[in-house]
């Protein structure tokens, strides 16, 4: 038995108040499993004890605000994503609050630990009018939008958000970028190399005494301003026509007496 952990922050607009914008990280890994070179802790310090310290110090952001944002912010710390997005699951299946009226999930499944980059990777970018709102954002901070690198992965139906997504509600699927400020062209990947063949799933993911973290502090900003944005604006994000999950977001609008 393992527990989702909600917080909710009350929007300020008497009606876009009854509206959501979710922060999601998993807080779960795999505890004590196979021996590893003498380790038998799977720590999971990138994944994702980062996106957990990610998603508290979001809520912190946002508590902080002289006024709350229009909409209502839920920050859901969900469990059992490395056994199959199980707590992500059962959220949308028993939803606290109705899903027609939830305007974005924003998930975020390990940070950058490795410094600022040129770039942010957007996974499943080209489905939403999201893309919009996640350009701007990077624009302002002098960065660029890139698709995923590596699409053979599916990382897009394999965390939390595609919960939330297959059930029609656009979400936001970040991940690091891969030009590293200073660093040679291909440094990124070939660190991303390393950490799946090394750390990935294994003990040895725990905190490191070279991780920079300038580029989570800068990844976290530019979350933060993307939730923002679309928690101040009546128009929530919509899918893209022929989008995968467009037809579950009209009927789901439709049910609720939403639909345009």
């Amino acid at each position: 038995d393992s527990h989702n952990v909600i917080a909710k922050l009350p929007g300020s607009d008497p009606d876009l108040k009854n509206s959501y914008v979710i922060y999601t990280a998993h807080w779960d890994h795999f505890g004590i499993g196979p021996e590893v070179n003498g380790d038998k802790i799977y720590h999971g310090a990138v994944d994702n004890a980062s996106g957990t310290a990610a998603l508290l110090e979001m809520a912190r952001a946002y508590k902080a605000l002289p006024r709350p944002p229009r909409r209502t912010i839920l920050f859901l710390s969900v469990t059992a994503e490395e056994q199959g997005l199980l707590g992500s699951q059962y959220y949308v299946e028993h939803p606290l609050y109705p899903l027609a009226r939830t305007a974005l999930d924003i998930n975020m499944d390990g940070m950058n630990v490795s410094g600022r980059t040129h770039d942010i990777v957007q996974i499943g970018r080209g489905v939403s009018t999201l893309d919009d709102v996640v350009e701007a954002v990077a624009a302002e901070q002098g960065r660029v939008v890139k698709l995923d690198p590596e699409p053979e992965k599916g990382f897009y139906y394999r965390s939390d958000h595609f919960e939330f997504a297959k059930n029609g509600i656009p979400a936001f699927d970040p991940d690091e970028g891969v030009e590293f400020i200073g660093k040679p062209e291909g440094w990124g990947l070939e660190e991303r190399r390393k950490f799946t063949a090394e750390r990935y799933h294994k003990p040895a993911d725990k905190i490191q005494p070279d991780w920079d973290l300038t580029g989570a502090v800068e990844d976290s900003q530019l979350y933060f301003l993307v939730g923002y944005r679309v928690a101040t604006d009546p128009h929530a994000p919509e899918w893209k026509p022929g989008a995968e999950f467009k037809a579950i977001r009209d009927a789901s609008l439709k049910a609720a007496g939403m639909a345009p």
